[in-house]
């Protein structure tokens, strides 16, 4: 079971940490936040909560699975933001890197999973050069739709598959919303299959969909497995005690350093290679959630940053140490490493080497990290560390939802809402209008009156 330490993010423990006395009193603003989410949660309008209990949605991913195991050797998911941030996190802390390069049968004859969610032209010709897509199946993401980045890397898949006489429907599938978007008519038009996104849940909230779930179970990773530890997590979060709620006092802590302690940037600092990009997966679900306009006028959000340990002790945690006290840093530990190797014990005459023999590798990351907290906590700069047992789906389940939910929670503690992008989208509606797509011509036009860069202001 997951589990989160905050003693150096309260200020008995680090000067720098928050006040014990707003820790206590931040009780009753954490019931009516559990409280906001609850109602919109029962309104129909949250939907990502329910997913670990959604069989339906199971039963489409698995149902899929059935059908198609045994006949590609890669998977390419074409998608972006939500739509790939979710699934690499899954992928590579359960299908991590090394696994690609194993061979077939070492797999277990699952298919490799690539993730494209750049439209950089480089990248994928070289995909569409590595793999044969006579055994390659694609796999588009896009609940509107409507994105223009994985739009643009569909429309050049399907032309390939055209050219080279495959049929689309052994070769792609698409999830997207159930009824609605550019994608689902083409679906039932042609015969593509098509697996749901409900139309309740927001992209970045949509890894516990088959948005995340589909490309896991196409690489064999037990997607029931990771649904079973998210809703045990859901289930804990279901008290409106704050000091035995994990996701309410992450969220809470995170929101007192921010407002009360004056640290609105939050690292999340895996100390686990297979877990690096759920601090990227995390960047987008704070960021994005998070920073927002005030209904009253004025900004909110803090400022997520990835780290990774111990890599980065050698580079950002001399800002950690050194610089403004202006952060929070989550530490995400792992308890068991399956795959542990022990330091020889050579060099015996040599004081700098001789003392980490007999030591392993896993023990040596779990002290870095737990010397980088107290280093840090000496010097007043808060922190906290989720630990999980191990690094396997049904933990990986449990991590997710925690911080799904505790963004919810900091939505409304911040009073905002969570669940929009209204800042994203006015870069959208000028790439709509600049490229040429119907019914956006005033949106161009809007661009083109901006300031247009000048040869006078080129170094």
């Amino acid at each position: 079971m997951l589990t989160l330490d905050y003693t150096f993010m309260l200020d008995d423990a680090v000067p720098g940490g928050v006040g014990t006395a707003d820790w206590i009193a931040a009780q009753s603003a954490f019931a009516a936040a559990q409280a906001s989410a609850e109602a919109r949660r029962r309104s129909g309008e949250l939907g990502f909560f329910d997913l670990p209990s959604n069989t339906a949605l199971l039963e489409q991913v698995e149902g899929f699975v059935t059908r198609t195991r045994g006949r590609f050797r890669d998977v390419v998911l074409l998608g972006i933001g939500g739509s790939a941030l979710g699934p690499i996190a899954l992928r590579n802390a359960l299908r991590p890197p090394q696994w690609n390069l194993l061979d077939e049968t070492s797999r277990g004859g699952w298919p490799r999973l690539h993730v494209l969610d750049n439209v950089d032209p480089s990248t994928i010709a070289a995909i569409l050069m590595r793999v044969d897509l006579r055994e390659t199946l694609f796999l588009v993401i896009s609940k509107s739709g409507g994105t223009a980045e994985t739009m643009a890397q569909y429309l050049i898949v399907r032309a390939r598959l055209l050219e080279a006489g495959l049929p689309l429907t052994g070769h792609l599938v698409f999830v997207t919303d159930p009824s609605k978007g550019a994608l689902r008519p083409i679906a039932n038009a042609e015969g593509i299959p098509a697996l749901d996104i409900p139309p309740n849940v927001g992209g970045r909230f949509s890894v516990l969909s088959p948005v995340g779930l589909l490309p896991a179970a196409l690489t064999g990773i037990n997607v029931a497995a990771v649904l079973r530890g998210a809703g045990a997590l859901e289930r804990r979060c279901a008290t409106t005690d704050l000091a035995r709620n994990p996701a309410g006092a992450f969220a809470v802590l995170q929101w007192l350093a921010d407002t009360k302690r004056g640290k609105p940037i939050h690292v999340l600092m895996p100390y686990s290679d297979p877990l690096r990009d759920i601090a990227l997966w995390f960047v987008q679900l704070w960021a994005e959630s998070l920073g927002k306009v005030l209904p009253g006028g004025g900004h909110v959000g803090p400022t997520p940053v990835p780290a990774l340990g111990a890599t980065d002790q050698h580079s950002q945690v001399q800002l950690f140490m050194e610089g403004p006290l202006d952060k929070t840093v989550t530490f995400l530990a792992v308890d068991e490493s399956p795959n542990d190797l022990t330091i020889p014990h050579l060099h015996q005459d040599v004081p700098d080497l001789a003392y980490l023999g007999g030591h392993t590798l896993a023990e040596l990351l779990n002290t870095e990290r737990r010397a980088t907290a107290g280093a840090l906590a000496s010097r007043g700069r808060p922190s906290c560390t989720i630990s999980l047992p191990r690094v396997d789906a049904e933990n990986l389940g449990e991590l997710l939802m925690l911080f799904e939910i505790a963004t919810a929670y900091a939505g409304a503690l911040y009073g905002i809402n969570a669940f929009d992008q209204p800042g994203v989208e006015l870069g959208k509606l000028y790439t709509y209008g600049i490229m040429g797509r119907p019914g956006f011509g005033e949106s161009r036009k809007e661009f083109e009156a901006l300031p247009q860069p000048s040869p006078d202001r080129r170094a």
